[in-house]
């Protein structure tokens, strides 16, 4: 039974799966679009969604919680350039598209990006 344990593990350890969220988060917001594997896509779409709805309030706290995790750099495109997009909207900033299985070893891959 599953037992109320939230997120997979992802065959990693509790820092590597840390850095593995927070490295697809970065290239996520840096291209607007990745393409991985299914249960990646959907362990870090809740915290990407996350993100966008802090920003979207845009104050220095806001800049601040963000800061914690992503960079600079990555902070100021979230605030300037994709919270801006989403003022009207109530969630639902991202979409998983499956693409299909991966040739070398089956996984399931899949697309998650921005709802335009």
């Amino acid at each position: 039974m599953r037992k109320r344990k939230k997120g997979r593990k992802l065959s990693r350890s509790s820092d590597q799966r840390k850095a593995l969220r927070k490295s697809l988060m970065s290239e996520f917001f840096l291209h607007g679009k990745i393409k991985t594997t299914q249960a990646k896509a959907e362990e870090v779409q809740p915290m990407i969604e996350k993100f966008i709805t802090i920003a979207k309030k845009g104050g220095l706290t806001q800049k601040r919680q963000l800061r914690k995790i992503l960079s600079v750099k990555i902070v100021k495109k979230i605030i300037n350039e994709i919270a801006p997009q989403f003022k009207e909207r109530n969630g639902g900033y991202t979409r998983i598209i499956k693409k299909g299985l991966r040739k070398s070893d089956g996984a399931k891959i899949a697309i998650i990006e921005l709802v335009k």
